[in-house]
């Protein structure tokens, strides 16, 4: 089968698009193992599929596949690029949008369009930290907690202080005195796949600079290490803020580049960065 799509990236992040709105495509899991490869295939952190929504207040539905095949709730850096393709392939006129996930409605709306690269704001919801929205086994945690928040994650031989909270996919964040020490391909591996999570966890490696930035390493659930993760930046940044760490609009300093995240009167995070169109081209599936 031929299949058509764009290659696109936020900060790095990279995406292949995929229009799937008659949804004639199948096998998604496998699709996104064989595409997503960066030697056999197109090479990506994931693809993603536009498809229609079944829900009366969503505009689209979005659902994204990691290149190890499994489904991931949502994606900040994906659906900036999601808003931009849109607009791209005039599937919409509209720059306020509201896009159907696995973690809910969320609310993209494009501040500045250009062809190759638009800034995208999204609404990416409340925070939530508890315990069932991070997929923890009950069974190998203290009956009392209710959060994680410095939480004494043993691995090994060592301890790591975690932090935890669902921006629409769980995150832990660890703080660090020195982001350059930290061996993130080493370590993400081993939390991610720590029994206390029974579906995994995306892990944010952080280093306040000041009250108004952070620097960020992302160890990404699925897709290992990556350039940039929006709900981690999100996840950094509300952790950070409700522990007094950073002030309520703070700049996440990620490999690929900076996220401003901001946490407004109703304690949604607002995260506002770039959407980069690449190029598009079409592959043969039957043969991969």
């Amino acid at each position: 089968m031929k299949v058509k799509f764009f290659k696109m990236h936020g900060l790095g992040n990279d995406f292949i698009m995929i229009n799937d709105i008659k949804e004639e495509l199948d096998d998604y899991s496998n699709l996104a193992k064989k595409l997503c490869d960066r030697h056999f295939g197109i090479g990506a952190d994931g693809i993603i599929l536009i498809q229609n929504s079944q829900k009366d207040k969503a505009d689209f539905k979005m659902r994204i596949f990691n290149p190890d095949g499994s489904e991931a709730e949502m994606c900040g850096n994906g659906i900036r690029c999601y808003a931009h393709y849109l607009h791209i392939n005039n599937l919409t006129d509209k720059n306020a949008l509201t896009i159907e996930t696995l973690a809910g409605l969320i609310k993209p709306e494009i501040i500045e369009y250009g062809l190759y690269q638009s800034t995208v704001k999204v609404n990416m919801g409340k925070p939530d930290y508890s315990l069932d929205r991070l997929h923890i086994n009950k069974k190998i945690i203290d009956a009392n907690i209710d959060k994680l928040f410095s939480y004494p994650l043993k691995i090994e031989d060592k301890e790591y202080i975690i932090n935890g909270v669902s921006t629409g996919n769980p995150h832990v964040v660890i703080y660090v005195n020195n982001l350059d020490q930290i061996n993130v391909t080493k370590i993400g591996p081993k939390i991610e796949e720590h029994p206390l999570f029974k579906k995994g966890t995306n892990v944010e490696f952080a280093e306040i600079i000041d009250k108004n930035k952070i620097n960020v390493k992302v160890w990404e659930r699925g897709a290992g290490a990556t350039l940039a993760c929006g709900t981690g930046a999100c996840a950094t940044a509300a952790v950070s803020i409700a522990q007094n760490r950073v002030e309520r609009n703070v700049q996440i300093n990620l490999p690929g580049g900076p996220l401003q995240i901001s946490q407004n009167e109703k304690d949604e995070m607002m995260m506002t960065g770039p959407s980069t169109f690449v190029f598009k081209g079409e592959i043969m599936t039957g043969g991969m």
